[in-house]
């Protein structure tokens, strides 16, 4: 697979005609007798429908229409690829052979991008369908590539760029964002990493299951043995209070617990601090559950089986027009929607609380993975550091998932301590009370000023916390912080990358 070795902005100059191939460079040949439809020399208009890479050449499927609108398909091989939906004006050279131009198309090649449509940091993929040498007068690229992009709005679409490497033909390509003539071209090595992990983020999402499911399940057991029972209690024990959370060292301890760095710790040695880890407990309680379920060992293995880990399957994945997937969107999602397997009017039994407890660590394990997947060096070269995690917090009688996210963005060559105060922060809250209902919270920290926007789904709640912001103000105050923005908003905050607070970020920073 060709790589580009340094990024070329895409030309601003006319596009590049897609008809560059003439008649007589371009000729097919067909794998069924044409049988009258077109004698030599005679011409009709044709439609590429499908391609199909054989190992030497490519399997073209077109669509002929001939006099009177009656419409034929053929299949035909070629030694270059053309573009599905391309128009083609098809002349018979014999009964098994047809010269090729390319017509004139409606939609002539991008040569710059929509924002609008891929703002960014946006990750482009698609596969080189032309490569020809530019000029040798051209100084800032030796060949101009057309590739066909294969996801985002833009799919289908065929891009021009500059290159200083002849791409080979079929090569698939993936490139983040920088701006409308820019694109940054990311290694083998890094699309390799990225796949497996858009692989093991779909896994974990279609396997994971929220920890309330098994808190609940946990209380409603009785008549267990003492093993059982001691990991069941060591468990509810390490769950953090409302009023733990409310202090700074409570929260960085809770924090510290969340499961989190669970195989940070186990690489580094530091086993004494498992005792209090979420995920280490978790683990605890499904060895306990195993022992005691007869073919314990034989339901974990299934329900921790994992999906095919072969390498073409995860190249469609990567490369296809659904790149990506829904299942690894919706694990990327904040907060993580609740998933409860199964409602728990009774008592669960051993086999219940397994698949719970299973689900509930494929849960943590898909926060880790989210954690590791958004974060990047943006197309500015600031690195982007993200947490996210989960915490069931005990609120009264009840247990509240909290679910936090941290993003830390580090300028460009500043890693000194020294500079800590220029690092900006990022901070998201989602939760839901039983008094107050759902809860979100975003929350920026940039040189001492922090501002923070709410978002709250039912009216009195938005009423009670914009009464009591006047007094968050000031405790913000009181702890050496300078306030911005503080409010309020009924409903759900934005999705997506464009948010109110985000652009705000940037101008900021800039």
């Amino acid at each position: 697979m060709s790589e580009i070795s340094s990024p070329r902005p895409v030309p601003a100059s006319a596009p590049v005609s897609r008809s560059s191939p003439t008649a007589t460079e371009l000729a097919v040949r067909l794998l069924q007798p044409l049988e009258g439809m077109l004698k030599p020399g005679e011409s009709a208009r044709a439609e590429v429908i499908a391609v199909r890479e054989q190992a030497q050449s490519f399997e073209l499927l077109l669509r002929l229409t001939l006099q009177g609108g009656r419409q034929a398909t053929l299949r035909a091989e070629s030694l270059r690829p053309l573009l599905q939906g391309s128009n083609l004006t098809l002349t018979a050279l014999s009964d098994t052979r047809l010269s090729v131009q390319l017509r004139a198309t409606e939609n002539p090649p991008l040569n710059r991008l929509d924002l609008g449509q891929v703002p960014p940091g946006t990750l482009l993929q698609g596969k080189v369908i032309n490569s020809t040498p530019l000029p040798a007068a051209n100084a800032s690229a030796a060949y101009r590539v057309m590739v066909n992009l294969l996801n985002t709005p833009l799919a289908g679409s065929t891009l021009a760029i500059d290159s200083l490497q002849d791409l080979a033909i079929g090569s698939l390509l993936s490139a983040r964002v920088q701006d409308s003539q820019q694109l940054a071209f990311l290694p083998l090595s890094n699309r390799l990493d990225q796949l497996a992990l858009a692989q093991q983020l779909a896994a974990q999402q279609s396997r994971q299951g929220s920890l309330e499911g098994l808190l609940k399940g946990i209380q409603s057991m009785n008549g267990v043995d003492e093993a059982l029972r001691g990991s069941i209690d060591r468990l509810l024990a390490t769950l953090p209070d409302s009023a733990q959370l409310s202090t700074a060292r409570g929260l960085a301890q809770a924090l510290e617990g969340s499961g989190l760095w669970f195989e940070a710790r186990l690489l580094q040695g530091q086993t004494s601090a498992l005792a209090v880890d979420l995920k280490a407990n978790l683990l605890r309680l499904i060895a306990q559950l195993t022992v005691q379920l007869p073919g314990g060992n034989a339901a974990l293995a299934s329900l921790q089986n994992a999906f095919g880990q072969n390498l073409p399957g995860l190249a469609r994945q990567l490369f296809g027009p659904q790149a990506g997937g829904t299942l690894r969107q919706q694990a990327l999602t904040f907060p993580l929607p609740s998933r409860l397997l199964q409602n728990l009017d009774g008592e669960a039994d051993l086999e219940t609380l397994l698949k719970l407890a299973a689900a509930a660590i494929s849960r943590l394990q898909t926060h880790q993975l989210s954690s590791l997947a958004q974060t990047q060096v943006d197309a500015n070269g600031n690195l982007l550091t993200t947490w996210q995690l989960e915490l069931p917090m005990r609120h009264q009688l009840d247990l509240i998932p909290l679910q936090i996210k941290l993003q830390r963005e580090q300028q460009k060559g500043r890693d000194d301590k020294s500079e800590e105060r220029d690092m900006l922060w990022r901070i998201e809250l989602a939760f839901d009370l039983p008094h107050l209902g759902p809860l979100q919270v975003r929350a920026q920290l940039l040189r001492g000023s922090l501002s923070s926007q709410l978002w709250a789904e039912r009216t009195d709640t938005v009423s009670l916390i914009n009464a009591e912001l006047e007094n968050l103000r000031e405790r913000l105050r009181s702890a050496g912080l300078e306030v911005g923005e503080l409010i309020c908003n009924q409903g759900m905050p934005p999705q997506g990358p464009r948010t109110s607070l985000e652009q705000r970020w940037v101008d900021e920073t800039a």
